[in-house]
């Protein structure tokens, strides 16, 4: 594995859904004679494009772009196979000379792929034993056991979000070590320059709001459709990303299609405050403002800057 002793360092675009990190991550790429590594964990879905604002081929200006379109929908994610394929790519990439430039807003997918973190095995029947007490008792019930058990994971882990509930518990018995002891540390196995893109709330939630227009508008109900076919309301990851639940919801008669936009714009608002708190939280990020109107141009300069500072 590459260390902080490579020459070249790791480059990490992060922020919230709707900021502008994958323009600024091809740019960057491109100054750099790099290229990007996704760490979008609903862009690892082959078939998912729409809803999870996927550059297509044209935005990526031939930029090579890894780790997008590798898992079937009903796949369930994995953040321990995400880190072997991610740090793979990455020392492949910095062994050819190249800059690695990861771009994506899933935070601990951006941790396991550039920090010390180890993932616990798992037991079938313990899974199994927890997983048919969450559809028995509720998510609520586990999460208050959780509460007791590990304080700082139930914290940190939403009371609705049953399977890392589940994950965390699962974790705690095998181990007897409490679930946090499993979260990455700040100890980096790379040497990384992590750049934040900050946009202002007000500017943020219309850039959400113009983004699901457009979603839809290109034919995101098609996309949910033939991936409906395909599996994906088995999928016990991608059946819940935003935008495909919705639609999946509107699909099952439970609300109009009207009502899905409008809930998924909300829900993607409420997951960009989370993705905020989280990176915040991280203080070797280095946050740059994306004011309206402002030149793209600009920000490629402030973030070359700083990879030279750091370099």
């Amino acid at each position: 594995m590459s260390s902080s002793l490579s020459p070249l360092p790791v480059v990490s675009v992060v922020g919230a859904t709707a900021a502008g990190k994958s323009d600024l991550a091809v740019a960057l790429a491109r100054a750099l004679g790099g290229e990007v590594i996704n760490t979008d964990s609903m862009q690892l879905y082959r078939g998912m494009d729409i809803g999870t604002a996927k550059l297509t081929t044209a935005e990526r200006g031939g930029i090579p772009h890894h780790l997008l379109d590798v898992w079937e929908v009903t796949e369930a994610a994995s953040v321990a196979e995400y880190q072997r394929l991610a740090r793979a790519e990455i020392d492949r990439l910095l062994a050819a000379g190249r800059t690695p430039v990861l771009v994506g807003g899933s935070g601990l997918y951006v941790r396991a792929a550039i920090d010390e973190m180890e993932f616990p095995g798992t037991d079938p029947a313990v899974r199994a034993r927890l997983e048919d007490e969450l559809a028995a008792e509720g998510p609520a019930v586990l999460h208050a056991r959780l509460a007791a058990l590990d304080p700082a994971a139930a914290a940190a882990i939403l009371t609705s979000n049953g399977r890392r509930i589940v994950r965390a518990l699962e974790v705690i018995e095998i181990t007897g070590r409490p679930f946090t002891a499993s979260l990455p540390s700040n100890t980096a196995v790379y040497r990384a320059v992590q750049i934040g893109v900050a946009v202002p709330r007000p500017e943020l939630d219309a850039r959400i709001a113009l983004r699901v227009d457009r979603m839809w508008e290109a034919g995101l109900l098609d996309e949910v459709r033939a991936l409906e076919s395909a599996g994906l309301r088995e999928g016990l990851t991608a059946s819940r990303a935003l935008g495909y639940q919705q639609v999946l919801a509107h699909f099952a008669g439970e609300c109009t299609d009207w009502a899905a936009r409008e809930e998924t714009v909300r829900a993607t608002k409420r997951f960009a405050r989370r993705q905020e708190s989280w990176f915040r939280r991280d203080d070797r990020i280095h946050w740059l403002a994306r004011p309206a109107g402002a030149d793209p141009a600009d920000l490629l300069e402030r973030s070359l800057e700083l990879i030279g500072a750091a370099s």
